[in-house]
Parts: C-alpha cells; sequence; structure tokens
C-alpha cells in the first residue's frame, strides 16, 4: 500500500537583508550625483526616508550604514569621523551603471568581435575548406584529411596527399582603442538641468561593458573644460563640472596622443559635449569666447577634425542640445572628419553610444 505525499502551501522564505539591497541601489545612485560625497548622500538618505518611510522599526537607517561598512563598502576614518566610498563601491557603480543603461548582459566568454574575414586568425570557426598553400599545420584537420585519404585512396594502398587535406578556418578578431571625451565646461550644469551624472553614468557603463565583454580592447576617459586631461575609471563617479569654457581642441589633441600609441587596428573618440568650443590656450594665455562661433577657435578643431580623418581615426560626437547653430558647427565638423554626430537628449543617450561602440569595432577604418 502506497502511503503516497502530503502537500502543503509553499511559503518562500523572506529574501536575507531585502531592506539593504534596496538602499544599496539607492545610495549607489545618489553617490554618483554627489561625485562620491558620503556625507551629502546619506543626508539624501535621510531625507528621502522621512519623505518615502524607505526604512523600518527592524531595519533602520544606521543598520544600513553598518552593513555599508561590515560589506565594504564604505572606508571610515575613525580620527577624522568621516566615509569615503571603496574600490568595491566604484565598481557596483560601474555596474549598477551598466544594467541601467544597457541592461543585463548575457554571461558569455571573454568578448572579442568576430569580423566576417577568414583566415589566419586567432579563434577556429566551423567551417572547413581545401588545403592552401601557406597554411599553418596547427590548421589541419587531421581527421578530416585521414578520412579524406580513405575515400580517395583505399587502405589497402594508403596514402596522404596534399589533396587529401582539410583544414579549420580561423576568424580575424578585432580589437578597438577608444577615447570618451566629456565636458566639464560650465554649461554642463547650466539651466537647471544636469547633464554631467548621464555622461558620467555613460562613461562607467561604458567602461564595465569593455571590461566584461571586451577584455582586448582599450578605453580611456579624458574630460575638457579649459584644459584637457586623462582621468582614471575608477574615479568617474567623484568627477563634477568645473567652472570652465569649452576647449574642444585641447580635447582632441589629447586624445590624438593616446590613440598615436595604440597598436590597435580599429581606434575611435566618442565626445560628449552640450555646446559649441570657446576656448584655445595660447602658450599661457587662454583666449575665449563665449559670444555666438568664434571662426578662429572653430577652425583650429575643424583641422583637427580632418587630421583625424587622415590618421584614420572617425570621431561620434553626442551632442546634448539641439540649437540650430550648434547643428550647423557639429554637421561641419562631422563632415570634414567622415564621423557620426548625434544630437541626443540625455534619456538616450547610452543606448546610442552602446549601438556605435559595437557598430564601429566591427570596422577596419
Amino acid at each position: 500500500m502506497s502511503l503516497g505525499f502530503r502537500f502543503s502551501e509553499y511559503i518562500p522564505a523572506p529574501e536575507e537583508n531585502n531592506g539593504f539591497e534596496s538602499l544599496l541601489k539607492l545610495f549607489l545612485q545618489l553617490i554618483t550625483i554627489t561625485s562620491g560625497d558620503v556625507a551629502e548622500t546619506l543626508a539624501w538618505l535621510n531625507s528621502l526616508d522621512k519623505q518615502y518611510n524607505l526604512t523600518n522599526d527592524q531595519y533602520g537607517m544606521g543598520d544600513f550604514i553598518e552593513d555599508l561598512k561590515k560589506k565594504g563598502y564604505l572606508n571610515e576614518d575613525q580620527q577624522q569621523g568621516t566615509f569615503k566610498i571603496s574600490a568595491k563601491s566604484e565598481q557596483q557603480i560601474r555596474k549598477s551603471a551598466l544594467e541601467e543603461i544597457f541592461g543585463k548582459l548575457k554571461k558569455g566568454g571573454k568578448g572579442t568581435h568576430t569580423t566576417p574575414h577568414t583566415g589566419v586568425g586567432d579563434e577556429a570557426s566551423t567551417d572547413q575548406r581545401e588545403y592552401r598553400f601557406g597554411d599553418s599545420i596547427e590548421q589541419i584537420s587531421m581527421t578530416d584529411s585521414l578520412r579524406n585519404a580513405q575515400i580517395n585512396h583505399g587502405l589497402s594502398d594508403f596514402m596522404l596527399t596534399e589533396q587529401d587535406l582539410e583544414v579549420t578556418e580561423t576568424e580575424h578578431k578585432t580589437q578597438a582603442s577608444t577615447v570618451l571625451m566629456i565636458d566639464i565646461s560650465h554649461s554642463m550644469i547650466l539651466y537647471g538641468e544636469d547633464r554631467i551624472t548621464p555622461a558620467k553614468k555613460v562613461a562607467m557603463a561604458l567602461a564595465e561593458l569593455v571590461k566584461q565583454k571586451y577584455p582586448k580592447d582599450t578605453l580611456d576617459v579624458i574630460v575638457f573644460g579649459n584644459d584637457a586631461w586623462q582621468i582614471e575609471i575608477k574615479d568617474l563617479p567623484y568627477l563634477e563640472v568645473g567652472p570652465y569654457h569649452t576647449n574642444t581642441v585641447a580635447g582632441l589633441e589629447l586624445a590624438m596622443d593616446i590613440l598615436r600609441k595604440r597598436k590597435t587596428p580599429n581606434k575611435q573618440i566618442f565626445m560628449i559635449t552640450d555646446g559649441k568650443p570657446t576656448c584655445l590656450k595660447e602658450g599661457v594665455r587662454y583666449y575665449k569666447n563665449s559670444f555666438g562661433l568664434d571662426r578662429k577657435v572653430v577652425n583650429k578643431t575643424i583641422n583637427l577634425a580632418a587630421q583625424c580623418r587622415k590618421l584614420k581615426i572617425p570621431i561620434t560626437t553626442f551632442m546634448i542640445a539641439t540649437d540650430p547653430y550648434l547643428q550647423q558647427f557639429v554637421d561641419e565638423f562631422t563632415k570634414v572628419n567622415n564621423g557620426q554626430a548625434y544630437y541626443s537628449s540625455l534619456k538616450g543617450l547610452g543606448h546610442l553610444v552602446f549601438k556605435d561602440y559595437r557598430q564601429n569595432r566591427k570596422k577596419t577604418f
């Protein structure tokens, strides 16, 4: 006699520390907006908690701060009584930006990109063909070649000729070197619109994308205001706008210097900006003019676009503005460089950068 089975209602176990996870997502968003200022971020969190009841009697804001320290998201200076975000937080911010902008990517291999070309590459394909002079021994498929020899010559008088050989095709893998230019001039926070935070998120998401999917690629980030300088990926959460004009020339010159040192076949520049070039550096003096399009500044910028074209470095401009005279400048700049331009809203910026990065790295410029 079978005893059978008795079923009861399934009640899933509550997620451990769910309060922490939800608060962490909000914390990482706010820490990007405050450029890494932990005190200001926690003040905002407390204010939001008061308004929206983010915590409860079982899990309070003090518990959340303690968990941030225990789990390695915050480093505390006990003498000064201050907090700084850790390297773990910086990495988590990049991952969060990637998921927010590009969606969760499927886990895969090392993520190099396949071109349509076959030959002496670095990864075997599923295609096979007859042997050609110059093919390497490693490409020869011995099993298929021996089978061909048996069919062509029989077992009694076995012999292996060149006509019996089959080789496995290999696929070329492209590598790309990208410089991402971010405008940090004062206009990026003018008129009540925060344009620098979306730009930072795009940069962090792109950095994490390269790390996860295209580890053989290189990504360098530079910022430009009155001058231009290179920053580390880990410094992106702390990036702030300054009281600067827009020295696009300095940014392009630095980007070109970086790419000259790269030995990869594909090179490209992405530029995120919201305005026209308004500044040049002449020796120790800054030449500035924010009124209209100054031909002295514009001509130097256009000349650099032409130089990049000669060096086969396309420039993709993401213009966060729709003023007609700015579009006219960007159109001229893009035509001279033979690059691309987008007049993007902040909302769609990340998807455009992602799309162009994948498309451009497929090309042999």
